[in-house]
Formats: C-alpha cells, sequence, structure tokens
C-alpha cells in the first residue's frame, strides 16, 4: 500500500494530518488532493523527514539543489550548503552531484538534513559509464534501472526521471532546432545515447519496469524536463511541448499504479509566456502538482539570475505552479557558494510568497508587518521579517540615536510625526 492508495481507501495517514495543519486546510482536503492525483506528499521507508505537501491549494515550496561537479569535488562543503538551504527555509533539496563518490556524498548528505531529498539517478548511470566503459553512451539500461533503486534505499524521497524524451521529442529538436542548444544534463546524455545506440529511451521503454521500482520504495517520480528551455527564445518550442505531452501521459499512468507524480516544467521563458506554460501544464496533466524550473525570464543578468529567476518565480507561483527550484547568483557562472546557496533559497522564498498572495489570497504576514512598521515596533518586524537576522544586523549597524526611528529618515521619520497627532 502507497499513501496514494491509502488515500482512494478513504484512509487518512499522520503524513496527511501534518500537512493540513501547516497548511490550514482540512485533513480530507489533502487526502482528496492526494487521491486525484493533485498533491504529492515526498515519504520514503527508510528515514524520516520534515513532511512537505505540495500542490494544489497548498503554498508554493521551494528546492534548493546542491551536489559536486567534476571541478570541485568537497563533500563537506555540500553537507554546509544542504544545512545553509535548510536554515533558509527550503522546503526540499535534491542532491545532483556529478563528481566524487557519488554514494558517499548523499549519505553524507541525508544524514545532515531533516529535508525531503531528490535526485537524477541517470546522472551516476552516465557518469559511470563514462567513467568505467570510456564514453556516456556505453551506459547499460541494467545498470539505470539498478542505480535507481539503489538510490532509493539510501532514503531517496523524490527522482527527476527523464521520461518523455523518446524518438517522437528528438525528432521535434532536430526539425525544429535550438536557438540555446540543448542544456539539460539528463536531456543530453539520453538523447546522446539514444542517438549513438540506435535504441529507445529505456525509462520510457521500459516505464512499468520503472514504476515497479517507485512504488517498492516509495519514491515520488518527478517527471524530468530534458528539452527545456535554455534561452528565452526556446521556450515553449515543439520539442518542449512534445515532452510535456508524453509526460502527462505517462504520469497518468503512475498516478493510476499509486505512484506519487510531480511534472517539471521549462526553464527560461519570458514573462508573457509564463501564464500560457502554466495553465498548459496543469491542463494537459490533470492537474499534476507542478515543479517550475526557475524559471528565469531574461538571458543577461549572469551574477544576478537569483533575481531574474525570482521574477519569473513569483508570476508563475501566482498563475498555479505549486513548487519551484532555486536558483543562485552563481547560474551559469560556477558552482555555488554555500552563501549564494542561502541566498537564492531567500530570493526563492520571497518570489514563492508574493506567488502566494495571488494565488491562494495569503497575506496575513505582510498585514502584520504593516502594522508593525505602523507602530515602529521592531521587535514585530524582526518576527515577520523573512530572513531576522539579516533585517536586525542591517540596523543595528547602523542604528540611529532615536531608537524608534532608523537613520534612513532620522528625525523626520513620517510615521513618528503622524503618530504624535493622530491614532489609526
Amino acid at each position: 500500500m502507497s499513501i496514494v492508495d491509502d488515500a482512494r481507501s478513504g484512509v487518512i495517514t499522520e503524513e496527511m494530518r501534518i500537512v493540513a495543519r501547516q497548511e490550514g486546510v482540512t485533513e480530507d482536503f489533502v487526502r482528496r488532493g492526494l487521491a486525484g492525483g493533485h498533491i504529492t506528499i515526498p515519504v520514503s521507508p527508510y528515514r524520516k523527514v520534515k513532511i512537505c505537501g505540495i500542490g494544489e491549494g497548498l503554498r508554493t515550496k521551494v528546492n534548493a539543489s546542491i551536489g559536486t561537479s567534476t571541478d570541485i569535488v568537497d563533500i563537506a562543503m555540500e553537507v554546509e550548503k544542504a544545512k545553509a538551504a535548510e536554515r533558509a527555509g527550503a522546503d526540499t533539496l535534491m542532491e545532483l552531484s556529478t563528481g566524487g563518490d557519488f554514494t558517499e556524498i548523499r549519505k553524507q548528505v541525508i544524514a545532515n538534513t531533516t529535508l525531503s531529498v531528490g535526485s537524477v539517478p541517470l546522472y551516476q548511470a552516465f557518469i559511470e559509464a563514462a567513467i568505467n566503459d570510456g564514453a556516456v553512451v556505453h551506459m547499460k539500461e541494467d545498470d539505470l534501472f539498478r542505480i535507481t533503486a539503489e538510490q532509493a534505499k539510501l532514503g531517496t524521497n523524490f527522482m527527476a526521471i527523464h521520461t518523455g524524451i523518446n524518438w517522437e521529442t528528438v525528432k521535434r529538436l532536430r526539425n525544429q532546432g535550438r536557438h540555446g542548444g540543448l542544456v539539460s544534463r539528463g536531456g543530453a546524455f539520453m538523447t546522446a545515447w539514444m542517438i549513438h545506440n540506435e535504441k529507445e529511451n529505456p525509462l520510457y521503454a521500459e516505464f512499468d519496469y520503472l514504476l515497479e521500482i517507485m512504488k517498492e520504495h516509495e519514491v515520488t517520480l518527478s517527471m524530468g524536463n530534458g528539452m527545456r528551455a535554455g534561452a528565452v527564445h526556446d521556450a515553449t518550442d515543439r520539442a518542449a511541448v512534445q515532452e510535456l505531452l508524453i509526460n502527462a501521459e505517462l504520469a497518468d499512468k503512475a498516478h493510476a499504479d499509486g505512484v506519487q507524480v510531480i511534472v517539471e516544467g521549462p526553464g527560461h521563458i519570458p514573462l508573457d509566456e509564463i501564464e500560457a506554460n502554466v495553465v498548459l501544464q496543469k491542463r494537459v496533466t490533470n492537474r499534476k502538482p507542478f515543479y517550475m524550473l526557475g524559471p528565469l525570464v531574461t538571458d543577461i543578468a549572469p551574477g544576478y539570475d537569483d533575481r531574474v529567476a525570482a521574477i519569473g518565480a513569483a508570476m508563475s507561483s501566482s498563475y498555479g505552479a505549486d513548487f519551484i527550484c532555486y536558483v543562485t547568483p552563481a547560474e551559469h557562472l560556477a558552482l555555488p557558494t554555500v552563501e549564494e546557496v542561502f541566498e537564492g533559497v531567500i530570493s526563492s522564498r520571497i518570489a514563492a510568497h508574493v506567488g502566494d498572495m495571488i494565488k491562494l489570497k495569503k497575506r496575513d504576514a505582510d498585514l502584520e508587518m504593516g502594522h508593525a512598521r505602523r507602530d515602529l515596533d521592531w521587535e514585530r518586524q524582526f518576527h515577520v521579517a523573512m530572513n531576522p537576522d539579516r533585517a536586525r544586523q542591517i540596523r543595528a549597524e547602523r542604528m540611529p540615536a532615536d531608537t524608534d526611528g532608523c537613520t534612513m529618515c532620522g528625525d523626520y521619520c513620517a510615521l513618528k510625526i503622524v503618530n504624535r497627532h493622530f491614532s489609526f
């Protein structure tokens, strides 16, 4: 029995109760959302995690991605990134290492966070093939499924699986071309493997076997977005839409088999196409939880891409996206530092909150901040703030002579002036 099976049978589990309390909704609302495939709660039989509900009617969640590269393999630093992401308020974590001892890195990350942890098993399968057999195109299909099961047994809660790349998707990519190329590692690995071996994507061809592994280990299936746009001029193109349609059909099958499903969305999208992408994704997937990667709304701000993505994420959330993947200031430039991971999470949390103000009409915290500012109640302002420590630090570094105000206005604080003569 999976949590989806429980929900369909009318059983309300402890995970459903926790999500209902967190979100201020009824337990049956959560149960019905799980039964209908509109809500997921990543769990694992191998470890206890901080429960997090993702989907329709719930607060927009933020994922932080960490992991080594072939240039920088520092397990201690990745552990610190995991801790920083959790401290900054991330809801989930993805461990996406492409260098070093994959198993040891994942073990240590999982041991040092209470968050649900995601992975992309395909990375390990292809990179081990490159190391052991000389090229990623020599990846053995059995190894891909073996590694998927092994990662699940480590306590991985959700996995990005690139099921939507098949010969039809590749045909669309070839026919249309790309201004920004193919930027998904998973998409690039699988497309190269298919063309070299003249074989169908095993994750698509053997989807029933994949579902057996997912259900046995209670892993949430995140339908990977291997054809996502890496430039705004490639947004919503034929290859991306083709992959979405395939993933939508497979997502229905997975949910019917009792596997929880999330559907990933495109990465670089101009503002005027975000709403269309969210509506299309929700419509064709029968309202499955939508995991938006970014999105980045312009391509010309390297070094500030956390801000670029925050603009897109706020819009996406407001239109109905349920889950967003953070972007750090180092995106497109380098492996992020611990500090950049923290900043990326904060930027995305702000974006998610802004979107939820529209999508869920939840503005209580903003109302409380308005009252606290009106009353010059600094402790209350810090309590409501997204990052209280930073707010306290800035104020402490430039403390005014009159501690009721701040050094922005000094003696001529509008609130102090009016509060002497007027009561709100």
